[in-house]
């Protein structure tokens, strides 16, 4: 199968169908057992400063792996790194199902998914064409979400019925997405001629950082999806600590099914970037960032579930229209410079480190005993302010030129 035959059949390809597929099923697995294994150190009892440490685990490993990964994508066919990354990630699942200590396997599943996205997001820009890639990123992002939304219910779910099953089922899951890779064509790696020598490829992943930080329009849009992921991760864990404050609610389902409300927010918000936003529009997106920051705050003021869920939807709205036009111009802009796995593996650097940072943060003012709502207040005003700020250089021409 060539390059043309890929591109000219369209955004629902059998190649771009493979790739949805082991997206949801990998993703799904992701958050499945994320939920799982809060559970599983819940009834462990560790300390509830713990839970954002195992996130912080499987961040790190995309933070000490980024030199490396988006090298690996780009010179290997796309598909079999994605394969590759999802058996880390079954291998991951199995060790916490097994009753290895859940710190290590889920740090595991983190350095599959840090190999993953470079190749996952990379693939785009060769199975589609420049006009359809905002749309093929809605198609990824939908898939993701829709994973998000069954994964994390059936992690809470299941995790209140029966522990074992629900970890049994998330490794069944990283097996699925594993047969999936198979279907996805063995395209030619876009780049042959890499040293493989770890000091030349940390040098390297060091240039391709400091080329996409100097160019606008890729700093623009490292700032605002760093910003972005790791104010959403750290609002999982919000809620874990809000709901029984607020809501009176000592379940794992709860928490669970107000994340999936984020999920099914951004589905909408993806199509409607994918119909309102392109590349030469990317800007329009920042209002809704800032207004995220605005909702959350009023989450974590009121005390009744059916708000909840119509404010975490809403979130998820404005989320979705936020983050995938800043994806695309990252990866059109990555594709013509340092190459598109680089390109993620940088973005991936930055998303990371943002998270790292916000749950280390979020960690540390639930260890002083910070009431959740006072966290959460002040997590919607930071958030609001920073996408501000990042607005108005962009507005003055300092950050996008």
């Amino acid at each position: 199968m060539n390059q043309f035959e890929i591109t000219s059949t369209g955004l629902l390809s059998r190649p771009m169908l493979a790739v949805m597929s082991a997206q949801f099923f990998s993703a799904f697995g992701d958050n499945a057992l994320l939920f799982a294994t809060l559970a599983l150190i819940k009834q462990q009892q560790y300390p509830e400063w713990s839970q954002p440490v195992l996130q912080m685990l499987f961040v790190a490993a995309y933070i000490v792996l980024a030199p490396f990964v988006g090298q690996f994508a780009d010179n290997f066919a796309k598909g079999r790194v994605m394969m590759v990354a999802n058996t880390f990630k079954l291998a991951g699942a199995l060790l916490v199902c097994f009753g290895f200590n859940p710190f290590v396997g889920y740090c595991l599943v983190g350095i599959g998914a840090a190999a993953y996205s470079p190749a996952k997001y990379g693939i785009l820009g060769e199975l589609t064409q420049g006009g359809q890639l905002v749309k093929a990123n809605g198609l990824i992002e939908a898939s993701t979400i829709a994973a998000i939304l069954t994964g994390s219910v059936a992690g809470g779910v299941l995790a209140d019925w029966h522990l074992i099953t629900a970890l049994a089922v998330c490794a069944l899951t990283y097996g699925v997405a594993v047969v999936a890779n198979l279907f996805i064509p063995r395209l030619a790696p876009a780049r042959r001629d890499s040293s493989w020598h770890p000091a030349r490829m940390v040098g390297h992943f060091s240039k391709a950082c400091g080329q996409l930080w100097h160019d606008g329009y890729t700093r623009f849009s490292l700032i605002g999806t760093s910003l972005f992921w790791g104010a959403g991760v750290t609002l999982r864990f919000l809620l874990v600590l809000w709901v029984p404050v607020a809501l009176g609610i000592n379940d794992n389902a709860t928490p669970t099914t107000l994340n999936a409300m984020v999920a099914v927010g951004i589905v909408f918000g993806a199509a409607a970037a994918a119909r309102l936003v392109t590349l030469e529009t990317v800007r329009r997106c920042m209002p809704a960032g800032i207004l995220m920051g605005v909702v959350v705050v009023a989450l974590c003021l009121q005390h009744h579930l059916l708000p909840s869920y119509l404010l975490l939807a809403l979130i998820g709205i404005l989320g979705g229209f936020f983050i995938v036009p800043l994806n695309a111009l990252l990866q059109q802009r990555g594709k013509e410079s340092v190459g598109a796995g680089n390109a993620i593996a940088v973005q991936n650097f930055g998303e990371n480190i943002a998270m790292l940072l916000m749950l280390g943060l979020y960690s540390l003012v639930v260890r002083l005993d910070v009431p959740a709502v006072i966290i959460g207040v002040g997590f919607g005003v930071l958030f609001a302010s920073a996408i501000g700020l990042l607005w108005l250089t962009t507005r003055n021409g300092k950050t996008v030129r």
